[in-house]
């Protein structure tokens, strides 16, 4: 089974402090066409997962334009503050084999942690991360693939 982790690109500052709905810049746009490029040619996911908040969809929409036809799940358990663990529960209920996750740091890195059993290692904007397991549980996983824009 393979998980696919990305953050968002970069993000203009909440306005009147809605986080909900901040954008992507334009550099955070350019961030996520890099990650997409790259995707395009080492995953062939099944279902891609996304946060509610808008920068993580706009990064979704750079990376989903190399791949028609995948479905979008919501999912409301991946935001900025959400604890990884009930994350991770969520995921491996999941009936696919190939799995894409858009979110946010904090949230991210701990998934990645706790899959891992490795130390807390932040990602960088727009970063994608790819893991192999059995199935989606705590120390289960090994990273075996990264991407991190240059721009």
């Amino acid at each position: 089974m393979q998980l696919t982790l990305v953050r968002h690109g970069e993000a203009s500052p909440a306005v009147n402090g809605n986080d909900m709905q901040r954008p992507l810049t334009a550099r955070g746009h350019q961030q996520a066409e890099q990650t997409g490029h790259f995707l395009k040619d080492v995953i062939q996911p099944e279902v891609f997962i996304v946060s509610p908040l808008l920068r993580a969809q706009e990064t979704l929409e750079h990376i989903k334009a190399h791949f028609q036809g995948i479905p979008v799940l919501i999912c409301d358990k991946i935001k900025p503050d959400d604890n990884a663990k009930d994350a991770i529960e969520w995921l491996s209920k999941l009936p696919y084999e190939s799995i894409a996750v858009v979110c946010h740091m904090n949230v991210v890195a701990h998934i990645a942690e706790q899959l891992t059993h490795e130390s807390f290692n932040p990602f960088a904007l727009a970063e994608a991360r790819i893991y192999d397991q059995a199935v989606i549980a705590n120390g289960l996983s090994t990273q075996n693939n990264r991407f991190t824009p240059t721009i």
